[in-house]
């Protein structure tokens, strides 16, 4: 199976708070992405609603149960009020990042020496409600084996250092470092998604070296390419990518 495309919408709801006006319609994108092609959405609704709002996500949700299939992913800081949200809106998976509130993005992944005792308690929590749970994660071989002690179905490697970086060389090693923690947790029966960064040229190289990706989420660069190609195409484009596809030859779609 390709690794699926999950649309991470965050820059698209922060497109449309720039003013006090309903477009970019969030769900109306949402719906465009999905008919092109596209596995999910992905959100990640910050206290200060600086990007997704709280009401996105409960519209998102009911737009992505009509569509047999369809996956909507919900991530965030596992605080008493996010947790309460994603209990109440049920999404397919819920994805936990380290985040502090201030910060722009998510750019590491969780320290589970710091973290791992109150993650098993969230974890549980949630699987509980039948939540699918993914942890963000470093590239790190260690990271998968203290992830599964949580009990989580799922990683999401950050793909931050690859994705960013432009010398060949180092590319090249960041990629081989995401394989290693990918084997490492696929030997932990876990499942891998993978996100951050991620580009109509750098994502080929990721899926071809590492198959067995289950998920890519993706929104800034996606959203990026839809200044060019508009979403239709660009979601084409990006399923094209999760195959090993390189993007210079599926422009003309």
């Amino acid at each position: 199976m390709p690794t699926a495309l999950s649309v991470n919408l965050n820059a698209v709801a922060y497109l449309r708070n720039r003013r006090d006006l309903p477009w970019p319609s969030v769900t109306d994108l949402a719906a465009i992405a999905l008919d092109e092609g596209a596995a999910g959405v992905t959100v990640h609704p910050r206290p200060d609603e600086r990007h997704t709002r709280r009401q996105d996500v409960f519209e998102l949700a009911e737009l992505v149960r009509a569509r047999p299939g369809a996956e909507f992913n919900v991530e965030g800081y596992p605080t008493p009020d996010f947790l309460e949200l994603v209990e109440e809106v049920r999404p397919d998976q819920v994805t936990l990042v380290p985040d502090d509130p201030a910060q722009a993005t998510s750019d590491h992944g969780w320290d589970f020496q710091l973290h791992g005792d109150s993650l098993e308690g969230v974890v549980a929590r949630l699987k509980d409600a039948r939540l699918r749970v993914s942890l963000f994660i470093d590239a790190d071989e260690a990271a998968p084996e203290m992830a599964a002690s949580t009990g989580t179905d799922r990683v999401e490697l950050y793909t931050g250092p690859y994705g960013g970086c432009f010398d060949p060389y180092r590319r090249a090693a960041e990629l081989e470092k995401l394989a290693q923690t990918a084997e490492a947790a696929r030997a932990c029966g876990l499942a891998i998604n993978a996100g951050h960064d991620l580009t109509l040229e750098n994502l080929p190289p990721l899926v071809r070296r590492i198959p067995f990706i289950d998920e890519v989420s993706i929104g800034h660069g996606l959203t990026a390419d839809c200044l060019i190609y508009g979403m239709a195409k660009t979601v084409r484009l990006y399923c094209r990518a999760c195959e090993g596809e390189d993007a210079a030859q599926a422009v003309d779609l």
